[in-house]
């Protein structure tokens, strides 16, 4: 029983000097518990409105004052001013006053009544691309509108329903499927909610093995691994960080979703299944790369500009099939690549553990590889230290 009271001990002193190292406790708990709140209070009203238009318009007919009055009779545009050149909207625009600008030039009416095409610009903004995409919508769906009038007003002598059949040959209609606001933070805060947990473990794991090095330069020994084997020191770690992410886990999982409106169709068996695999994954790929960590900081400067690069990999933010395989395969080794999809799917879509399988297994297959590469390198680091016994 000497191995269980060592892996005990080893798990006290880890959880005590995680909980009592300030670096360590910001990335392990005031992160997880400030920065998902934070960033899906930003973007909880999902998409813009009423975004800030000029318009400059040359043509000063019907039809183009119909447009406009179209698109600002829209949910996403607010047109502020018309403006008499291009020059004077661009300068409103460089001062924040608006965001977009719609420009109808001279002979929109013209084209139109003589068949040819006629064309709307749009300017805007490109430091905010909620508001281009905002804008770019509304004036599509006016264009689509008029259209289908003017289609219809130009076949001479046909009765209403051949009209109406002659403007709108196939009817459709637009639902989107699972976000159905076509919103910013539906698409993004469960990927990111995953990706949180991956890198605050990553850098507060990094940094407590990187202090092990500094001290260890310094002469100073942790007293609490000495006579320990690696295995020992390794499930005693393990054990200490599981203890402090299964709360922080069903914190992000559970109570931010919940607090913020969020989809969360899982079901809760399916969704405990999966993130038990990502939480033994990540803890034991983080503790072998932290044994590249030489000191307390060299993981914050080199893991935190990861993140948004590890976001698009993952085939959230970028399509997946335009992602150059090699870019992908990289993407396999982080374990944040499966358990963004996997919990997109299950709280987004209501995707069952059977729909997931794949992520499921690579994630298992992570945490049994990275367990035993940990145990390599552990062995490896430990005996040049001579800490623990043969």
């Amino acid at each position: 029983m000497r191995w269980f009271y060592n892996i005990l001990d080893v798990w006290k002193n880890e959880l005590i000097r995680s909980l009592t190292d300030i670096g360590a406790l910001v990335f392990f708990v005031i992160v997880p518990l400030l920065y998902p709140p934070l960033y899906a209070y930003l973007y909880n009203n999902e998409s813009v409105r009423e975004v800030p238009t000029v318009v400059v318009d040359n043509c000063h007919t019907s039809m183009s004052r119909d447009f406009l009055r179209k698109a600002d009779a829209s949910g996403d545009v607010k047109i502020i001013g018309h403006c008499a050149d291009m020059q004077e909207a661009i300068e409103l625009i460089h001062e924040h006053k608006a965001y977009c600008l719609i420009y109808i030039p001279a002979e929109f009416q013209k084209n139109i009544i003589e068949g040819k095409q006629a064309i709307v610009e749009l300017y805007s903004d490109m430091s905010g691309l909620l508001y281009y995409k905002a804008v770019l919508s509304a004036c599509t769906e006016v264009s689509l509108e008029m259209n289908q009038e003017i289609k219809a007003q130009r076949l001479v002598g046909a009765t209403k329903e051949q009209a109406e059949a002659f403007a709108y040959p196939i009817k459709y209609e637009y639902v989107p499927m699972f976000n159905t606001q076509s919103g910013f933070a539906t698409f993004l805060i469960p990927a990111v909610l995953m990706m949180i947990i991956q890198q605050t473990m990553l850098l507060g794991i990094g940094m407590l093995l990187g202090d092990e090095r500094e001290n260890k330069r310094k002469g100073i020994m942790a007293e609490h691994l000495k006579g320990k084997r690696p295995l020992e020191i390794l499930i005693g770690k393990a054990t200490g960080y599981l203890n402090i992410y299964i709360p922080v886990v069903a914190y992000l999982v559970c109570i931010i979703p919940v607090l913020f409106g969020h989809i969360h169709i899982w079901q809760w068996k399916d969704m405990i299944a999966f993130m038990i695999p990502f939480i033994f994954a990540c803890i034991f790929f983080c503790m072998f790369i932290s044994t590249f960590s030489y000191d307390r900081e060299s993981f914050i400067v080199l893991f935190v500009f990861m993140s948004v690069p590890l976001l698009f990999m993952s085939g959230i933010s970028w399509p997946g099939s335009a992602i150059p395989p090699v870019w992908k395969y990289i993407s396999y080794l982080f374990p944040g690549t499966f358990a963004v999809n996997g919990y997109v799917r299950m709280s987004e879509m209501g995707a069952l553990l059977k729909d997931v399988h794949w992520e499921f297994v690579f994630l298992w297959g992570q945490a049994i590889v990275y367990f035993f590469l940990t145990w390599f390198a552990y062995r490896k680091m430990y005996k040049k230290w001579k800490w623990f016994k043969a």
